[in-house]
């Protein structure tokens, strides 16, 4: 059975659950979320010790988990059998044969992490008849802040668009990682909080004023002295504003920029729609494509694809990375 991660999570917490889960693909958080929920509601808390069996990827092959399986459990419903880092498994596919022979008692949970199985052979096949065949994808950039913002309603909290924004900007799509300062904020605010950038500011430790966010925004105004300021904070910080990260980000907002002039609606919803933001942050890139022409945009998005280079050692000439903001920024505001 193929599913999304919402409809997989559902029918656990209604306690409805198949007897296979392959779990693959380059995002491991879904993985680790879904295994969490099974651990979480399959076994009463009493029978865990006994009918809990986690395995790793690199001490079994596929007759050590497959006899396993076919065991009953000691007490209670359910054996739950977890095998992590199932990508190690060095014979895998031939598991296949056994997948039909499992007592109904038994729930086995294979993570396939980094990797994923051709749809089109046998096992996957099988798989996706016997149980859930479950492909977890990395989220896109502009993706992440839709993610926090659901994160935080489920648990009764929410966010200001600003504050989502910056929070995307400086963690990346690392799931975990924004999983974890997002828990941090909930823990230290009272639930029903609408949280602000002050707040994700001040207890995950940005800076209120020199983050890559408040970078998009002076170079979208072409603000040459807040610019500077904030890279040359960048420069002098070089651990919490690495140059490969703050290019990346600001190669996304050229790219907007660019896609803002060849959108033929130029509405408010439409071209939030089209960039992929918040519709509050729309004027400022209706500002910054009235101050970068087309072909400014183009010489942009080229420079950073240099200096991403540069930032890894590429034709930087020894530069070191306070250098390397200063020359960056002076050539996109020039």
């Amino acid at each position: 059975m193929a599913a999304t991660y919402e409809q997989i999570l559902a029918e656990i917490r209604n306690k409805v659950f198949r007897p296979i889960y392959f779990l693959m693909g380059e995002e491991p958080y879904f993985i680790d979320s879904i295994t969490e929920m099974l651990e979480e509601h399959v076994l009463e808390e009493a029978y865990k010790a006994f009918n809990l069996l986690i395995m790793y990827g690199r001490d079994v092959d596929a007759v050590t988990i497959a006899n396993q399986a076919r065991t009953f459990p000691m007490s209670g419903n359910y054996q739950l059998l977890i095998v992590k880092e199932a990508q190690d498994v060095k014979d895998l596919e031939k598991i296949e044969p056994y997948l039909g022979t499992f007592p109904e008692s038994t729930i086995l949970v294979i993570n396939y992490k980094y990797k994923k199985i051709d749809g089109r052979r046998s096992l996957a096949k099988t798989l996706d008849k016997m149980g859930v065949l479950f492909e977890s994808k990395k989220l896109y950039d502009n993706n992440i802040p839709e993610w926090i913002n659901k994160y935080l309603q489920q648990r009764n909290y929410s966010m200001t668009p600003k504050a989502t924004q910056i929070m995307a900007d400086f963690l990346g799509n690392d799931l975990h990682k924004v999983r974890n300062e997002l828990e941090k904020l909930m823990i230290s605010l009272p639930p029903g909080t609408k949280i602000t950038d002050a707040e994700v500011e001040s207890k995950i430790g940005i800076s209120k004023d020199f983050n890559v966010f408040e970078l998009q925004k002076a170079l979208g105004k072409k603000d040459i002295f807040k610019a500077n300021q904030i890279v040359n904070y960048f420069g002098a910080n070089k651990k919490d504003n690495p140059v490969t990260m703050v290019v990346i980000i600001l190669y996304g907002f050229f790219a907007k920029v660019l896609k803002y002039h060849y959108a033929a609606d130029k509405s408010k919803n439409n071209i939030a729609t089209v960039l992929g933001v918040n519709p509050f942050f729309v004027t400022d890139y209706q500002e910054a494509a009235s101050n970068y022409t087309i072909a400014e945009a183009v010489k942009n998005i080229a420079l950073l694809r240099e200096y991403d280079l540069k930032s890894k050692g590429y034709g930087s000439n020894g530069l070191d990375e306070a250098d390397l903001y200063q020359e960056l920024i002076y050539k996109i505001l020039h």
